[in-house]
């Protein structure tokens, strides 16, 4: 029955439509070419041969072109040798998946919709702290936050936010369903999923009742990450009941790379005073209503006060980035801030797929840390499929005598994923860097702490598409009293994890054996 549901899924047959189109364009295509080739043989019957001969040299001449396209691209260099194998081995057939589906950067008119509502967000993105306040209060670790700015300049860092750590998905909710109670102008809401359910349904439930009581609610949620989950037109249902609902980025049945870039963030801004951001998506499997993989473990921190603008005009740009239009945000940004004093600093950012984001935000925080700790760095991650620049940076702060522990999943949500994490963790253990699972089941949780002092919080996955092709988002924090309950549930989490020895890495030699055969393809996924 569960295989039968999975058939009949819309993510089933939406792959297999994409791959059947794809088909059919390659079909059409190879087939003109053959009738072309068949013509000319009857035309010149003398010349059957070189005739031959120069299709097939036409056809290594383009698989060598595009060979060297791929060799000297500006892209990952990751993911570099796995398109040339791919073109070089399949010929004409990989030339053809590599020309559709290479390129993860957004049409030039979503890139272009994107710098104009850049430009019109920097008019509101004033009041955060200056650089020379926090170099004053940061000393060494100014470097992220105003490395980020340079990158990012929406990434305004303030002061004055109160910041609540949630170690599960359960605590999260409970207090997400008391803020949405309150609210009294706006909830605005961002995620990658939203599934009918009972967490679902309670949201809902306050949503509907905030709108009849003329409170404006507006809803995004990403179509491909919310296939199975909810209908097809639920975006519509969702209208009907006086939600301003977004689809982002909905599926089109065309073979196209525009769906590689995903909305992965989870955003709440309640009256632009309260605002949630962290792994956990709308969905009973978060919160253990459901126990799909075992327990599942995940986070979230919860901001009070200035530091939710910068949460507030990710999502503002965003969902006019889906709307196509450009309004005034004045309306939404409160004027007066209460003055939560000794509460530390804090900084929202957000991370996305090049050109729209310059660099890889989120992966250049997390190196940034890394390479600024002195004590300790420890990081939770769903996935750990990793580019070169990471793995060295958690090799050389371990050589440098940093505290560096890793923890991962013990029960997968995807087996490949998994694989491909456990193929990483031999490079590692060896460089000195501590892996623990967590046994009671899946940990969704993206985290990262370094020395008491610094801490994120977000959706940002220490995999390719998280850290290169997504929009994600996260929070990053100094001297916050949010970073006492972070180091806490670390503490609590590596007691019921299970450090990974080089015994465990090696496991099965024929499994270890795909694994790294499948590691040289993980860019592409």
């Amino acid at each position: 029955m569960r295989m039968l549901k999975r058939i009949f899924s819309r993510f089933f047959i939406v792959a297999l439509t994409i791959i059947l189109l794809f088909l059919v364009d390659v079909t059409v295509v190879c087939g003109f070419v053959y009738l072309f080739a068949g013509w000319l043989a009857a035309k010149f019957p003398q010349a059957t041969q070189w005739i031959t001969f120069a299709l097939t040299a036409l056809s290594w001449l383009v698989v060598f072109l595009a060979a060297l396209h791929a060799a000297n691209r500006d892209m990952v260099p990751e993911t570099k040798i796995p398109w040339i194998l791919c073109i070089v081995f399949l010929n004409i057939f990989g030339v053809a998946i590599y020309c559709v589906f290479s390129s993860h950067r957004p049409t030039k008119r979503v890139q272009q919709r994107y710098r104009v509502l850049y430009e019109h967000s920097k008019k509101y993105e004033n009041g955060g702290l200056t650089v020379r306040r926090i170099n004053e209060e940061m000393r060494r670790w100014s470097d992220i936050s105003e490395a980020l700015f340079t990158e990012e300049p929406a990434a305004c860092m303030y002061e004055h936010t109160r910041t609540e750590y949630f170690p599960s998905g359960e605590l999260f909710w409970a207090r997400l369903l008391e803020d949405l109670e309150r609210a009294e102008k706006y909830i605005f809401m961002e995620y990658f999923i939203i599934e009918r359910g009972e967490m679902w349904e309670s949201i809902l439930e306050i949503l509907s009742r905030k709108v009849k009581e003329g409170v404006e609610v507006r809803f995004m949620y990403d179509d491909i990450g919310c296939m199975g989950k909810v209908h097809l037109v639920y975006h519509k249902m969702l209208e009907k009941m006086g939600i301003r609902c977004v689809k982002f980025n909905p599926f089109v049945p065309v073979v196209t790379n525009v769906h590689n870039n995903r909305d992965h963030r989870k955003i709440t801004v309640i009256d632009g005073y309260i605002g949630y951001t962290g792994g956990i998506n709308l969905s009973d499997e978060y919160v253990n209503v459901t126990h799909p993989f075992g327990v599942w473990k995940d986070t979230a921190v919860r901001l009070e006060g200035e530091g939710v603008k910068g949460l507030l005009l990710m999502f503002l740009k965003l969902y006019n980035l889906s709307l196509k239009s450009c309004e005034d945000y004045s309306p939404y940004i409160p004027l007066m801030y209460e003055k939560f004093e000794d509460e530390g600093f804090v900084q929202p950012y957000g991370s996305g797929p090049r050109p729209m984001y310059q660099r890889s935000i989120g992966e250049d925080v997390y190196i940034n840390i890394l390479n600024t700790a002195k004590d300790y760095v420890w990081i939770m991650t769903p996935y750990l499929i990793i580019d070169y620049r990471l793995r060295e940076a958690l090799v050389m702060a371990a050589a440098r005598g940093v505290d560096v522990r890793i923890i991962t999943p013990h029960i997968p949500d995807k087996r490949v994923a998994f694989a491909l994490t456990r193929s990483n963790y031999m490079a590692l253990i060896r460089g000195g860097v501590r892996i623990y699972e967590y046994t009671p089941g899946f940990i969704h949780a993206k985290g990262f702490l370094a020395d008491d002092k610094v801490g994120v919080v977000g959706t940002i996955n220490c995999d390719y598409r998280s850290l290169l092709f997504h929009f994600e988002d996260a929070v990053l924090m100094y001297r916050t009293r949010a970073l006492a309950s972070m180091k806490q549930d670390f503490e609590e989490t590596f007691a019921v994890s299970a450090l990974q020895t080089e015994a465990d890495a090696k496991r099965n030699v024929v499994w270890r054996g795909v694994c790294e055969l499948a590691k040289i393809f993980a860019p592409l996924f």
